[in-house]
């Protein structure tokens, strides 16, 4: 059985810097050996110690569980004080992360994309180099626009009257706000009209 793909961490910013490097002495055989601290590592470092968020406060903030950030806390504090005690130089980078910035999507080849540096605006497609470049909304930012599919959504058969489907719960037990009508799936709604 393989392993859960790993969910995105969500990062507010990259780091203002790419890493660090120890003062002083030689490092041992000679050769600067290096850690290397992933992103997402560095993000909960910066919101723990720096901005003295909780490990709840800060795993709502990335987007993952608490225990998820528990663990990324204790791997990031380790690399570090390996580093330290050691006299490893500390490189930033890496790591299965999305910065919390604008999304674009290119009009020629509907790439969508984001500017880690978020007073820079693109000006052309990082795939295929198109300058027609617009901002980009997802219909529900929860769900991701590539999954939204009729089946995920509960329509009323009277009025039209559109809401995202509970898993837990079948469209037929809720009730429409607008007429007051049962709700049905769109998908049953859509073979219906064929």
């Amino acid at each position: 059985m393989s392993p859960r793909p790993t969910r995105l961490r969500r990062v507010s910013n990259p780091p203002l810097i790419s890493g660090f490097r120890p003062y002083g002495g030689m490092a041992r055989g000679g050769q600067p050996q290096s850690v290397f601290l992933h992103l997402e590592e560095y993000e909960v470092i910066r919101l723990c110690d720096f901005e003295n968020l909780n490990h709840h406060e800060a795993a709502r903030v990335m987007d993952v569980s608490r225990p998820t950030l528990t663990r990324i806390y204790a791997k990031a504090r380790a690399k570090i004080a390996d580093a330290v005690v050691n006299g490893k130089q500390i490189i930033i980078e890496g790591g299965k992360i999305y910065f919390d910035s604008e999304w674009y999507k290119c009009i020629g080849c509907n790439c969508l994309f984001n500017q880690p540096e978020k007073s820079v605006i693109p000006e052309k497609c990082p795939l295929c180099g198109s300058g027609g470049i617009i901002n980009y909304e997802p219909v529900d930012a929860s769900t991701p626009v590539t999954r939204r599919t009729p089946s995920d959504i509960c329509v009323c058969p009277s009025c039209g009257y559109e809401k995202e489907h509970e898993p837990s719960r079948p469209c037929k037990e809720e009730i429409c706000p607008v007429c007051s009508s049962r709700l049905m799936r769109k998908n049953n709604l859509l073979a219906k009209d064929l």
